[in-house]
């Protein structure tokens, strides 16, 4: 094996270990017990299995794998295992992503902290310790505002306090949450600390970007279609529906909030608001972002975003223009339904063989329980469609769920209905 050729993976997908091995990497891969695949199995030049979230066991791992036989850099494009891909660059000075820059992207109320010391207009953010620290905290900054994990994903946790009246429901749930794992599905993630931080009035729009020793290019900006109450995620859009102008002042607050964090290399997912004094940072991940956009940017620019992150640290790939041209337009609409059970679902192979269909992604089964969309979680599925244009393909996605997928549910009374597409609403307002 050659070590210049060799990387460290920490946490990884089928997809991720595959794209590595057709750039022609040798794979070192630290798994997780519960995530481990025969794909993995088989592609890995070596696989460790050990809880890669614990740096105390991934690092007498790293050093024996460091002396034999090598590797270039450690990375990770996963939430749980950014930190320790970071750690293990810190380690041997590989020069990646290292651990207090990723610190900042994971953290949320360290971003803000930092932000705070660099730029006077970031959000107002502070830590919830207490019960009277919402009435502090609404007082100071005025309703309303948001409370939130310091380090989750998927939307979990996430509430808005619309005036005093709401301090004592969220504060209780915030209280039954803390020492909880934060989804329902890896059980990876385990909420502890959460924050407040001021409300951003306004449309809501992610930045995927790629970074290339300190230059940041934004690959696309995606238009989010977000439940009004709940934050949850009802679909996603590129490239989004903007004028010029407002992409430029977009592209410009990414490219220097990256700046201020620290980040050299790799992709990021930065979620911002398009607020009245322009647009506001909400969080950022130095990975791919979730959600199949990373298959809406193949679809519509067709750039993987997961082969540069492999490839780059390599130089295996080229750098990417400044501006990017999409070809096409690309859409992920969700499925969702009111809350009862699951009956039957069909139509899924249907709905994935159709014209412009990326992929098809669906989570329910027959006699799970369909809860109120409280979060990501609770969505039935994803459809992710390419069309001539972005308002094209968005109402594809809801025409290929509507004449295709049969997720049937009943409810307590025994009437039974099909789950449908999600509401899209957005600057646009298309009709769907």
């Amino acid at each position: 094996m050659n070590p210049d050729s060799t990387v460290l993976i920490v946490g990884a997908t089928d997809e991720t270990v595959r794209k590595a091995k057709e750039l022609g990497l040798t794979v070192l891969l630290l798994q997780h017990p519960t995530k481990v695949s025969p794909e993995q199995e088989e592609l890995a030049d070596v696989l460790r299995v050990l809880d890669y979230t614990d740096w105390a066991a991934v690092e007498p791992v790293a050093r024996e794998l460091w002396r034999e036989p090598g590797f270039r850099v450690a990375l990770s494009i996963t939430e749980p295992g950014l930190e320790n891909a970071g750690r293990v660059n810190d380690l041997f000075g590989l020069g990646g992503t290292g651990y207090e820059v990723t610190r900042l992207f994971r953290d949320k109320l360290a971003m803000r902290r930092h932000l705070a010391g660099l730029d006077p207009s970031t959000v107002a953010a502070a830590p919830l310790l207490r019960r009277e620290d919402l009435d502090a905290f609404g007082a100071a900054h005025g309703y309303p505002f948001i409370v939130k994990p310091t380090d989750a994903t998927a939307s979990i946790g996430v509430f808005r306090i619309g005036g005093p009246q709401d301090a004592e429901r969220v504060w209780a749930t915030v209280e039954g949450l803390r020492g909880t794992r934060t989804d329902r599905v890896s059980t990876m993630y385990l909420l502890r600390d959460f924050l407040m931080e001021e409300y951003v009035e306004g449309p809501e729009f992610s930045v995927e970007a790629f970074s290339f020793a300190g230059r940041h290019v934004v690959v696309a900006i995606t238009e989010k279609f977000v439940h009004a109450d709940r934050f949850a995620e009802l679909g996603h859009a590129v490239p989004a529906r903007l004028d010029e102008p407002v992409r430029e002042r977009i592209g410009a607050s990414v490219r220097r909030f990256l700046d201020l964090i620290g980040l050299r290399d790799g992709v990021t997912h930065t979620e911002l608001r398009l607020g009245p004094h322009g647009p506001a940072i909400i969080e950022s991940h130095n990975r791919v972002a979730g959600d199949m956009i990373p298959e809406l940017v193949r679809g519509a620019y067709g750039i993987d975003l997961v082969e540069y992150a492999l490839g780059w640290p390599f130089r295996l790939v080229p750098e990417l223009p400044d501006r990017p041209e999409a070809h096409a337009g690309a859409s992920v609409r969700s499925l969702v339904s009111e809350p009862g059970r699951v009956e039957s679902v069909e139509g899924v192979a249907d709905a994935a063989a159709r014209d412009g269909v990326l992929d098809v992604r669906v989570t329910a089964k027959p006699g799970d329980t369909v809860h109120a969309l409280r979060d990501n979680w609770d969505r039935l599925g994803l459809v992710a469609v390419t069309g001539p244009d972005t308002d094209a393909a968005i109402r594809r996605g809801a025409e290929v769920i509507g004449d295709a997928i049969r997720i049937r549910v009943v409810g307590e009374d025994g009437r039974t209905w099909l789950a449908h597409a999600a509401e899209a609403r957005s600057l646009a307002e298309v009709p769907v």
